[in-house]
Parts: structure tokens; sequence; C-alpha cells
């Protein structure tokens, strides 16, 4: 499926997501930059341009793969519980986006025997684990969560259960998991 992009900012996006694509269908061997050029109707120069190596290539698929769970945020932004809306929307988003938690496994997964995606995959798991850390202490000052807990180790937890979700064969009892954390933490 071959896609023309006009600006600059679109065509960046549009190879990110055809790379998001392949990973999601073939797993992380089976990315191909030449294929993701040719279906945003690029030569390989030009992705090169935006992505000098596959490893940048591969942060923009982590970046927008982040992105998405941060929409679990911003629909837990009108909710007074911000940490109970946080854990339903991801549920709801992996439910939803099937494809978000393939390519979310396929690059743990290779990430053990490729240590540029190991660091890719660790500042993620840094950032993510900041952000759920945050939504624990709000909640915690907001009498929503027991203050005795450690929002750094719960935190821990929470982002080690979402990230397994996306392995494979992992997700056999998702629902049921994710809704079990949901009611430790936020009771």
């Amino acid at each position: 499926m071959k896609t023309q992009v006009a600006t600059r900012e679109d065509r960046r996006n549009a190879l990110v997501l055809a790379a998001y694509r392949q990973i999601a269908e073939r797993g992380f061997e089976g990315l191909r930059t030449r294929e993701v050029a040719a279906e945003v109707g690029v030569n390989i120069a030009t992705l090169h341009y935006y992505f000098p190596t596959k490893e940048k290539l591969i942060e923009g698929v982590v970046a927008h793969a982040m992105g998405r769970f941060r929409t679990s945020l911003e629909m837990a932004g009108a909710s007074g519980n911000l940490l109970q809306a946080y854990l339903r929307g991801v549920r709801k988003l992996l439910a939803e986006e099937p494809e978000l938690g393939s390519v979310m496994g396929e690059l743990a997964l290779r990430s053990a025997r490729d240590p540029g995606l190991a660091r890719i995959m660790q500042d993620m798991n840094e950032a993510w684990h900041r952000t759920v850390r945050a939504l624990l202490r709000n909640a915690a000052r907001r009498g929503q969560i027991p203050r005795r807990l450690d929002s750094d180790r719960v935190a821990a937890i929470i982002v080690a259960v979402l990230a397994g979700m996306s392995l494979p064969r992992a997700s056999i009892r998702k629902n049921q998991a994710l809704s079990q954390l949901e009611d430790w933490v936020t009771g």
C-alpha cells in the first residue's frame, strides 16, 4: 500500500507508521527499510534523511507506541481518579489495538540480543515508570490509594505487568490480570 504525504512531519510520521505496521505483521526480523520507504512513496535515501539508522527508526516506532499509551492518560484526564482511569484506559487500548502489544513484545524480546534496542527500551521503561509513579503519588495525595504503598515499587510492578502483557502468549488472561491489578492498587 503506497501512500503519498506532503509535509516533512507527515512524511516522518508515515515512515514510522509503516515500520510499526511491518513489525506488527512480520516481527522485528521482518522490518525492511526499503519496503518502509516504498510504502510511503519515497526512496531509501529519503528514509535515511529522516532516520539515518535503523535504530533511529525504531526509536520513532517506540515513541509512536508510547504516544498511544499516553492517550490513556488523556482519557484519564477527565476522571477524578487518574490512576484508575489510566489502568482502565490501557486495558481498553490493548484490547482495541492488539498490534500495539505485538510491536512492544517484538521489541522487548529483540532487546535481549540487541544492545542498541535494549537502550531504547530501557529509556522507554524508565519514562513509563516515572509516569506511573507520578500517577500513584497523585492518587495517594488524594486518598485514592493507601499512602503506605511505595509508589516506586508499585510503579515497577504495574509497568512490569503491562509490559508482560505484550509478550507472546502472555495475553491469554490479559483482561483478568489488568482488572486484578487495578483492584489491588485502587481498591
